[in-house]
């Protein structure tokens, strides 16, 4: 059976010893995951040009983790001392990616940035930091709460899952059409949906790629998007 393309657009990465030079990459256990889904994961170069055209030899698209997005994305003034690695190539291209996806129907699953990217690009908002070492949710795995009969809860087969997260930021205002479809004990927003969308489509604030090697509620997000890739829907 030929496996559906799942399309994740490369972060940049300045240093990768093994190629001596800087690179464009993604996370293995990320590519991994889509292919233990029965996907092929394909890297796609972050250029902010014909989107549409580029993604219509796709099935799927998996928005990956990464940097900060510049604040002015979504309207701020002012720039926290803690945001990072923000590149203008990224953000332009991650948010046309998402509307172009969304708008055209493709299924698309959304981690940690790919989330907030979602976002914003419906017109939401974000707190820039969520404040020290004991509110930010980095190098945590913690409880989440599912909201029952979402997309999510079906991917995952739970109503609480165990997630592994790597973010100081987090959701403020939801885009327009997004439900919250999880969150954490302290309310941080862990995952959005997008009501009455055409396709599949669901966001997860946590990195599912981190544990789903050995945890099927995980590796199940992998497996829905790439069972809608193959599905046309």
């Amino acid at each position: 059976m030929t496996r559906p393309l799942i399309a994740i657009p490369a972060r940049f990465s300045a240093t990768t010893s093994a190629l001596r030079y800087a690179a464009e990459v993604n996370a293995r256990a990320l590519i991994e995951a889509v292919w233990r889904a029965g996907g092929e994961p394909v890297g796609i170069h972050p250029a902010h040009s014909e989107v549409a055209a580029r993604l219509a030899r796709f099935d799927g698209v998996l928005l990956p983790g990464g940097g900060d997005l510049a604040p002015h994305r979504y309207g701020a003034t002012d720039i926290h001392d803690t945001v990072y690695d923000v590149d203008d190539l990224q953000d332009a291209f991650d948010l046309e990616l998402a509307r172009t996806t969304l708008d055209s129907g493709l299924p698309l699953l959304a981690v940690c940035r790919g989330l907030q990217v979602v976002n914003v690009a419906l017109g939401g908002t974000l707190h820039q930091d969520m404040g020290g070492p004991e509110r930010a949710h980095r190098h945590v795995v913690h409880p989440v709460a599912v909201q029952a009969g979402t997309l999510l809860e079906r991917a995952t087969s739970v109503q609480k899952v165990e997630a592994s997260c790597y973010h100081h930021q987090r959701v403020d205002r939801p885009g327009t059409g997004l439900t919250v479809t999880a969150r954490a004990a302290d309310g941080t927003v862990e995952g959005l949906e997008l009501t009455g969308s055409y396709g599949w489509f669901t966001a997860v604030q946590w990195h599912p790629e981190d544990t789903a090697h050995e945890d099927a509620a995980q590796q199940g997000l992998f497996d829905a998007l790439v069972r809608a890739a193959r599905n046309g829907h």
